[in-house]
């Protein structure tokens, strides 16, 4: 979670770009904001991917892209968002919802080339376009899109995104994911426009991750951390953007962390987590902190060292005192209680989830962190499926990761393939054979959308579990089927 922008400082006007008109003019979109209600800015990102499904649109859409909307950087969405906000609005306008007409703000005939950024999310040449959010009218891209000078066709963009979106997982396989590799004595000075670049390497890694798992990302996802402490060696500007720099790689060397550790590279992972925290307390951020110990617990938890697992929570917990999020708070007391079901200490594990659940029941807030969009009640059913599985209690287990899977939404691919194989396992293991093998095809089905070794050694377990009930029909075709994948 970036910090505050400097107050003394317009952050609106990158170190860069010429200041125009149309950037000294940007005014929050109020009326946005009130259709948005109660709901957090991940949970109405949420709403608006499922909006776009339903009408076979496919957009990218987070909590930064809500909150570029709310605070008026995108005066006004591209076609295919247009399309899926007027499916949530009916009988609103664009201009109901608070946005500027589309031939007010193109005007690219007469606004100045932006300066190319020092570093660039870029596709590969063989490749027309990369999974990304599709690009504002008011902000071009900033990864490499043929030439920066002919954006002239928008409709063209979104269809060869949406195909991309919807194509394989190997030709989602073949996109560059780097930050252009810099040299740290090359770089005189970091603006904005880098500083961009290093955020949305983040936001990228996760959607990606989101849809098809991390095995395929992880090699790719390091270049842009040596990138992004590349130029941490560099000066920044201002103290905003150096702040933000700070951040913005310490997410990043979070999110490289997490790909090594759902790829089964442990250690590797733990390195990563380390340098984020280093990164974090060099920076005095206890937001970026809290992340870091966080993601320490999980990867102790998995590591079986369940109380270093508990005591990374708590220092989490510290750390996330004074942010003002009752769901951070929430998440780092589920850690806490992986360490406590790990050390068989089923009274504190007990307490610890009923601290997760009345910190949950406060609800979202503007202070969740961008990256805890993935927190909503179905990863709360599944983190406390995970505490009774490890309790040795398979049954209470197996109900809360049925009801993570049916909570989740299909959009999150990798967990929604996660939570049917935690629960084909608990079924396993509560004697439901012929149950968990039909949940274990399910899983299967997704595998050709999701690379994740966490998700393929689960299914292994579960195989070895079902091997003596092979005289059921059902287990019996799981198996062989499960068997052709492992090959």
């Amino acid at each position: 979670m970036a910090p505050s922008p400097d107050p003394q400082a317009d952050p609106r006007v990158s170190e860069r770009t010429p200041r125009t008109p149309s950037r000294l003019t940007r005014e929050p979109n109020a009326a946005f904001r009130q259709v948005r209600g109660a709901r957090s800015p991940g949970e109405f990102a949420a709403a608006v991917r499922r909006a776009a499904r339903e009408i076979g649109e496919q957009v990218a859409c987070d909590a930064r892209y809500i909150g570029r909307v709310e605070n008026g950087e995108i005066r006004c969405p591209n076609y295919a968002y247009e399309r899926v906000f007027r499916h949530m609005f009916p009988g609103l306008t664009l201009a109901d919802l608070g946005f500027s007409a589309r031939e007010s703000v193109r005007g690219r005939g007469a606004r100045p080339a932006p300066a190319a950024p020092l570093i660039r999310l870029a596709p590969r040449p063989d490749h027309p376009d990369g999974p990304n959010d599709p690009p504002s009218q008011d902000h071009p891209p900033l990864y490499d899109h043929h030439d920066h000078r002919n954006h002239q066709n928008d409709e063209e963009s979104d269809v060869l995104r949406r195909a991309f979106m919807t194509g394989s997982t190997a030709a989602m396989a073949a996109v560059s994911l780097g930050l252009d590799p810099v040299p740290a004595h090359s770089v005189q000075r970091v603006g904005e426009a880098e500083v961009n670049a290093v955020e949305d390497a983040v936001r990228r890694i996760r959607l990606l991750d989101d849809r098809h798992g991390a095995d395929t990302l992880y090699q790719r996802a390091a270049q842009p951390l040596r990138t992004a402490y590349a130029l941490l060696d560099a000066s920044a500007a201002r103290r905003s953007t150096h702040e933000r720099l700070h951040a913005g790689t310490g997410e990043l060397a979070i999110s490289v962390g997490w790909l090594a550790h759902d790829s089964g590279r442990f250690g590797e992972a733990r390195s990563h987590y380390a340098e984020a925290l280093a990164t974090a307390r060099l920076a005095g951020d206890p937001a970026l902190e809290a992340h870091a110990f966080c993601n320490m617990s999980f990867l102790a938890r998995d590591m079986g060292r369940p109380r270093e697992a508990m005591r990374a929570a708590q220092a989490g917990e510290r750390a996330a005192q004074g942010l003002g999020s009752a769901r951070l708070l929430s998440l780092l007391a589920l850690r806490e209680a992986g360490g406590w079901a790990g050390l068989g200490d089923r009274s504190a594990c007990e307490e610890a989830l009923g601290r997760a659940h009345s910190r949950f029941a406060r609800g979202a807030s503007g202070a969740d962190p961008e990256w805890m969009s993935f927190f909503v009640e179905a990863e709360l059913e599944m983190l406390q499926a995970q505490c009774f599985s490890a309790l040795g209690d398979w049954s209470r287990a197996a109900r809360h990761a049925r009801r993570a899977g049916a909570l989740q939404d299909p959009y999150f691919t990798r967990n929604l393939a996660l939570y049917r194989a935690e629960l084909a396992d608990d079924l396993a293991r509560a004697g439901a054979p012929a149950e968990s093998a039909a949940v274990g095809q399910q899983v299967l089905d997704l595998l050709n959308q999701v690379r994740s070794t966490r998700i393929h050694a689960m299914l292994a377990d579960t195989s070895r579990l079902l091997t003596p009930h092979r005289a059921a029909p059902e287990v019996a075709a799981f198996l062989e089927r499960r068997a052709a994948v492992a090959v």
